[in-house]
C-alpha cells in the first residue's frame, strides 16, 4: 500500500511540475501574445460593470461595449502620455546632470584615493574597462530594445481587440469554462468564476485607487521641501510602488541616486529618504486594508518569488501582473482538494485576528463599522 501511495503521489508531482513548466515556457515564448491579453482580461472586469449596466438600460450590445472601452482606452493614453512628458523633461536636463555627475564620480576617486590609497590612474583602468564591456554589450542591448518597442506596438494593436472580445463574448468563455468540467462540479465552477472575478476587479480597481493616493502624496512631499523633479520622482515611485516589496526599494534607490545627482543639498536625500518612508507607513497601514481589502492575502515569500519570476519569464509587465496571477491561482487551489496545499503554501500564515491587532487597523474597522 505504500509502495502504491508513493507511487501515486510521484506521478501527481511530477505532473504538476511538468505543468507548472509547460504554462512557464508557454509564456516566455508567447509574451508578445499572452501578456496582453492578461492585460484585456483585467480591463475587461473593470469595464465589465459599466458594460452590464449599459446593456440593462437598453442600449446595443455593440455601443455598450464599444463606448467603455474607448473611454478606457482615452484615460490609458491621457495617463501614458502624462508619463512621457514627465520623463522627457528630466531627459531634457541630462547634459546638466552629466556634468554633475562626473563632479561627484571625482569627489568619489579622491575619497577613495585618500581612504582605501588607490591610486586615480588604477580606478581610471577600472573605469575604462568598465566602460569598453558595457559598449561592448551595446549591440545586444540595442536588439532588447528594438524587440521591446515591437512587443509595446503590438499591445497596443491587440489590447483593444483582446478587450472588446473578452467583453463582447464573456458568456460564451464563461459556458466554456462550466462545460468543461463535469455536471457535478458546476456549481463549485461558477463559485470560482465569482469569486475570482470579484476578488481580482476589487484588487485591481483599489490597486488603481491606491496608486493615485500615493502619487499625491509623494508629489506634495516633493512640492513641499522643493525637491528636484518631484512629479517625475512621484509618479516613478507611485508605479514602482506597484510591484510589492521589491518595487518600493528600487523606487528608493532611484529617487535618492536622482536626488544625489540634481541637488546640491545632502538633506535633501534625507528628505526624500523620509517622504517615501512615511508614505509607505501609510500606504501599508491604512489604503492597503481600507482600499485595496485583505482578501488576496499572500505571504511575502511567495509575492517576492512570484514578481522575480513573472519579471523574468515576460519583463515588467510580467512583474506587474505576477499580484493578480498569484490571487486566482489561490482562489483555485483553495476549491480543488487535491491542490489545498499548494494554497496553504502561497497563504498568509496569520489569522485576521493577528492584523486586527494592529492599532491603526482596529480604529479603521470602528469607522467602517459606524
Amino acid at each position: 500500500m505504500n509502495e502504491t501511495y508513493s507511487s501515486s503521489f510521484s506521478a501527481r508531482l511530477s505532473f504538476t511540475l511538468l505543468s507548472i513548466a509547460l504554462i512557464a515556457v508557454t509564456i516566455y515564448l508567447g509574451r508578445s501574445i499572452i501578456i496582453p491579453l492578461f492585460f484585456s482580461v483585467l480591463l475587461a472586469l473593470i469595464l465589465s460593470p459599466i458594460t452590464n449596466y449599459l446593456i440593462s438600460k437598453d442600449l446595443h450590445r455593440f455601443l455598450a461595449i464599444l463606448v467603455p472601452v474607448v473611454m478606457g482606452l482615452a484615460i490609458i493614453a491621457l495617463l501614458v502620455y502624462f508619463f512621457y512628458s514627465q520623463v522627457s523633461l528630466f531627459f531634457n536636463d541630462i547634459p546638466t546632470l552629466s556634468k554633475r555627475f562626473d563632479e561627484l564620480i571625482v569627489a568619489a576617486q579622491e575619497w577613495v584615493n585618500e581612504t582605501f590609497h588607490i591610486a586615480f590612474w588604477k580606478q581610471e583602468e577600472y573605469l575604462s574597462e568598465t566602460a569598453e564591456k558595457m559598449k561592448d554589450g551595446g549591440p545586444r542591448f540595442l536588439q532588447q530594445t528594438f524587440i521591446t518597442i515591437t512587443e509595446i506596438i503590438s499591445y497596443f494593436i491587440l489590447f483593444p481587440f483582446y478587450t472588446f472580445l473578452i467583453l463582447y463574448h464573456k458568456n460564451t468563455i464563461k459556458k466554456f469554462l462550466v462545460d468543461v468540467f463535469t455536471s457535478s462540479e458546476e456549481d463549485r465552477v461558477v463559485d470560482v468564476l465569482h469569486e475570482s472575478q470579484s476578488i481580482i476587479l476589487q484588487y485591481v480597481t483599489g490597486l488603481l485607487i491606491e496608486l493615485a493616493i500615493v502619487f499625491s502624496l509623494n508629489s506634495a512631499g516633493f512640492l513641499i521641501f522643493g525637491i528636484q523633479y518631484p512629479i517625475f520622482l512621484a509618479l516613478v515611485a507611485a508605479l514602482l510602488n506597484i510591484v510589492p516589496y521589491i518595487g518600493m526599494l528600487i523606487a528608493n534607490i532611484f529617487c535618492i541616486l536622482v536626488t544625489l545627482i540634481s541637488s546640491e543639498n545632502i538633506q535633501d536625500i534625507f528628505v526624500v529618504a523620509g517622504v517615501l518612508a512615511g508614505v509607505q507607513v501609510i500606504d501599508n497601514n491604512i489604503l492597503m486594508p481600507l482600499v485595496v481589502g485583505n482578501k488576496v492575502r499572500i505571504n511575502a515569500l511567495a509575492i517576492i518569488t512570484g514578481v522575480l519570476v513573472g519579471g523574468a519569464l515576460a519583463g515588467i509587465p510580467g512583474m506587474f501582473l505576477a499580484i493578480p496571477g498569484l490571487a486566482l491561482m489561490k482562489v483555485i487551489f483553495e476549491r480543488v482538494k487535491r491542490l489545498k496545499p499548494w494554497a496553504t503554501l502561497l497563504g498568509d500564515e496569520y489569522s485576521e485576528e493577528h492584523y486586527q491587532k494592529n492599532p491603526i487597523r482596529k480604529a479603521l474597522t470602528r469607522l467602517k463599522k459606524k
